[in-house]
């Protein structure tokens, strides 16, 4: 089975960086679009940023300019380059892909979601 596996969150003071990566593993026959969302308490998930297959982005306004996805399909993974971060970046962040295995149609996956602090 298809699986997205996040790293890279923690806590960090105001104005510093931290870079996530989602690998996915199993059975994949292809990734298209891949995305981060993050969700804060009393809030609703939102895009942070989508690349899709062919290297197009899409950003959320709060975060042009300061964050950047990228994607190595090589070693199937997706990352979000996090600069100038702020107190309201706090979040759980959540990796996506819209992904075909073998054998199944396409579908979105979803990593278990990583915990982001930002202190001031």
């Amino acid at each position: 089975q298809v699986q997205l596996v996040e790293s890279g969150g923690g806590s960090v003071q105001a104005g510093g960086s931290l870079r996530l990566s989602c690998a996915a593993s199993g059975s994949i026959f292809s990734i298209n679009d891949m995305g981060w969302y993050r969700q804060a308490p009393g809030k609703r998930r939102e895009l942070v940023a989508a690349i899709s297959r062919d290297g197009i982005t899409n950003y959320a306004d709060l975060v042009k300019g300061r964050f950047t996805i990228s994607r190595d399909d090589d070693k199937n993974t997706v990352y979000l380059q996090m600069n100038s971060l702020k107190p309201e970046d706090k979040a759980a962040y959540y990796c996506n892909g819209d992904i075909k295995p073998w054998s199944v149609p396409s579908m979105n996956y979803w990593g278990q979601g990583t915990q982001i602090t930002v202190s001031s």
